[in-house]
């Protein structure tokens, strides 16, 4: 799937939700959605999604860490001091 625009003569392009397939080694076209009538923003929105890529408001990361904990290699180095009692040795509690 792509977005097409179609020039028209003395009116606004039409800006379509197109697919591509071949028959007898030709391509043709099918159009499945006209987006003429969408915001610029919306249109430039799906194009991006149908590329691959993901569609974030301005200033908005993906994703917010709000804490992380430890996991693999630190889990088990923990794990190792609290087995051995070196977690107390080291330092205060917390």
């Amino acid at each position: 799937m792509y977005i097409e625009a179609v020039p028209n003569r003395n009116s606004p392009p039409a800006i379509l939700l197109r697919e591509s397939y071949r028959v007898d080694g030709k391509v043709k076209k099918h159009t499945l959605l006209n987006l003429s009538d969408w915001p610029v923003a919306m249109v430039e929105g799906l194009r991006a999604v149908l590329k691959g890529g993901t569609v974030l408001p301005p200033g908005q990361d993906a994703i917010t860490i709000k804490r992380s904990l430890p996991h693999g290699h630190v889990a088990a180095v923990l794990g190792t001091l609290r087995r051995t009692g070196l977690d107390r040795l080291l330092g205060p509690a917390g």
